[in-house]
């Protein structure tokens, strides 16, 4: 019988199988769709500076403990699978164009200065300086504050989606396209079956990681959750050489550059259901932004736009931990536009749960029925 049934193949299950088939443990993982395609694959891959302060509250310490494991993950899955996922330490420059933005900046700065994270002052010579291509646009009269942190890193997500999917493979995961979970068959305090569009499975313990599609699988064990789709837009540009060298953020938005001229712009925030499309407003407003921010870019080819579901939740942190009333069901969702941060943390956590040991988590917190 299988060890663990993971129901999701996004990049917290596929780190969860991973890390679980690594502990040894046989595990089968099922997705909907095609594993990696989601949300996972849709996002920008910014992987901001965590606080270095030991006393600090359970998704600080998550926070923490996932970005302690990036960098150890991606020199591994590189190693094990031949893979670069393309982590690299490139800084990210925070910017204040309005009153608003520039009071919730210095809160920011404040609080990341507080915690320990590495956090430098720029003036508008100091940000013309370090990103020419910002000269005329973020570098104008309307700049309010900028701020640069040296610790911020990036990764290419198909890459280590990629990367996730051969190291499973290599650890002897099974993996499932194209199988829905319909429902399930409880006996006591157990989930006997997991039913599915290909026929019932057993496994010893089971484990929604299937985003905001989690809120189905889980109404269909008498848990009722506030998890919700938003829908988040991206807008891919190429130019003919690199025009930024760091993470340029204001606000919800951002631009990525890749080493290659690419670079992405993001990310809208939409409650539009399951409608996972791009927007003539939602990539029009993208690309203005980023025109406001760097002018240079007015050359560059839009090459390609997509979309993804992030799930949400009402307080803004995941669900991860035991199911209530459920001896061997989990869940860990609901990690909005973190997902790809958290990922390695929830995987170490939820990987100690379900094997039985402490977790060395207060996961309190991210209980699955906290309201």
């Amino acid at each position: 019988m299988t060890d663990a049934l993971i129901v999701g193949g996004g990049v917290i299950g596929l780190s969860l199988a991973y890390e679980l088939a690594g502990e040894g443990c046989k595990v089968r993982l099922l997705d909907r769709g095609a594993p990696g395609r989601e949300a996972s694959w849709a996002g920008a891959g910014i992987l901001p500076p965590a606080s270095a302060e030991p006393e600090i509250d359970p998704y600080e310490q998550l926070l923490q403990l996932s970005n302690e494991l990036h960098r150890a993950w991606s020199a591994r899955l590189r190693e094990e699978t031949g893979v670069d996922n393309g982590y690299r330490r490139c800084g990210g420059i925070y910017l204040a164009r309005d009153a608003a933005t520039k009071t919730q900046l210095d809160r920011a700065a404040e609080a990341w200065r507080q915690q320990g994270v590495a956090v430098e002052t720029l003036s508008p010579d100091e940000l013309a300086s370090r990103e020419p291509s910002l000269a005329g646009g973020a570098v104008s009269p309307a700049l309010r504050a900028a701020y640069f942190l040296p610790d911020e890193t990036q990764l290419r997500n198909p890459r280590h989606l990629k990367a996730l999917l051969a190291g499973c493979a290599l650890r002897g995961v099974e993996i499932s396209a194209g199988i829905a979970v319909e429902d399930f068959l409880v006996r006591g305090e157990r989930i006997e079956r997991v039913l599915t569009s290909s026929g019932p499975l057993e496994a010893e313990q089971v484990c929604l990681t299937s985003g905001p599609w989690t809120k189905t699988l889980l109404s269909r064990l008498g848990v009722r959750t506030a998890l919700k789709p938003i829908r988040g837009q991206i807008a891919l540009l190429s130019a003919a050489r690199p025009l930024l060298r760091s993470i340029v953020n204001e606000g919800p938005r951002y631009l990525v550059p890749r080493p290659d001229g690419r670079i992405l712009v993001g990310s809208t925030e939409e409650d539009a259901g399951f409608e996972k499309l791009t927007t003539a407003g939602g990539i029009g407003g993208l690309l203005e932004f980023a025109l406001s921010l760097a002018p240079g870019l007015k050359a560059a080819q839009l090459e390609q736009c997509w979309a993804g579901l992030r799930p949400n939740t009402l307080d803004g942190r995941p669900y991860l931990g035991q199911i209530p009333g459920l001896a061997n069901a989990y869940v860990a969702a609901g990690h909005f536009r973190s997902g790809l941060q958290l990922s390695p943390g929830t995987a170490a956590v939820m990987s100690r749960l379900m094997r039985g040991l402490d977790p060395q988590f207060d996961l309190t917190p991210f209980r699955v029925d906290r309201g």
